[in-house]
């Protein structure tokens, strides 16, 4: 009786129980399943999105083709239908032609930003630098991003920091920090490419700028609103939608392109500083700057 009872509860054991090996194969077999179904899922949001391009080609060479067949049917408005069409079809053709092939998720970017800010801020935690963060013009263009060791009331002063400081370290007596290239200077190039005319030279100007390129062009936040206040030397722009997480990073792209398109703009250094938002923005972007009289390509002055 007792033999026959330890046998069944053996069994009953034998079936219960998962070994390490097989829950093992199990967790590999579903992360598999997961990764490929998740380079499915983006294979069709890319085809899915290079069809509604194509879509929009076509529609527009349609449009064309029956805008010129109406120019050769009606006298009357011929110049106006065939120019109509003409547009149609090159619009038509550089839409086809200049589809995007290849789409980088959001989170993608974000994770590609995480480890960078990672690293940035933990190389300033170990060597101790203050949590103010400078953007400098550099003399071969762009901007330089300068964490100075100790915090000087007067760092924002004209003639205090040179044009251009040497990378990564900065060991004079004066001054004593890290240099680093930031993230929005080559966001600033890229936007300035497809920028009709030239990146203002008055507060209110550049920022309406950027914050239209932040929005339309780079697509890293769903809304961003300015608050210009040029005799306070104060730029307030408050974002909200992040495409790259949360601002309070070490350089974070949405701030460090604002604080990078201000420096260049207005030829001068600018401080930035990141807050949560209020019940309208998620986050607030602050940059400060020394104000002085001027003038924008528009001829309009600093007030």
């Amino acid at each position: 009786m007792n033999t026959e009872t330890h046998t069944s509860r053996s069994e009953s054991e034998d079936t219960g129980s998962v070994s390490p090996q097989s829950a093992g194969v199990d967790a590999t077999t579903r992360a598999k399943l997961l990764e490929a179904e998740n380079r499915r899922l983006r294979e069709e949001y890319a085809r899915a999105k290079r069809s509604s391009y194509r879509k929009t080609a076509v529609a527009l060479a349609v449009v064309g083709c029956l805008a010129i067949g109406g120019g050769v049917l009606f006298e009357s408005t011929r110049t106006v239908l065939v120019v109509l069409g003409l547009t149609g079809l090159f619009g038509g053709v550089l839409t086809y032609y200049l589809t995007p092939g290849q789409f980088v998720a959001a989170d993608i970017g974000e994770r590609l930003y995480a480890t960078y800010a990672i690293n940035g801020g933990a190389i300033c935690e170990e060597l101790g630098v203050q949590d103010e963060r400078l953007y400098i013009p550099a003399e071969t263009g762009g901007a330089q991003l300068y964490i100075p060791a100790h915090t000087s009331a007067d760092q924002l002063a004209p003639g205090e920091l040179p044009d251009s400081l040497p990378m990564p370290f900065v060991l004079d007596d004066s001054d004593r920090g890290l240099v680093f290239e930031p993230t929005g200077s080559l966001l600033l190039e890229e936007f300035e490419h497809g920028l009709r005319g030239e990146l203002g030279s008055h507060p209110r100007t550049i920022t309406a700028q950027l914050c239209d390129g932040l929005v339309e062009h780079l697509e890293l936040a769903s809304s961003a609103d300015p608050d210009v206040e040029p005799a306070d030397g104060r730029v307030t722009v408050g974002i909200s939608g992040s495409a790259v997480g949360p601002l309070d990073r070490f350089d974070h792209p949405i701030p460090s392109f604002v604080a990078t398109g201000l420096a260049v703009g207005l030829e001068r250094p600018v401080r930035v500083e990141v807050t949560q938002g209020d019940q309208r923005s998620d986050w607030l972007v602050t940059v400060h700057f020394q104000p002085r009289g001027g003038t924008d390509k528009g001829s309009r002055k600093e007030e």
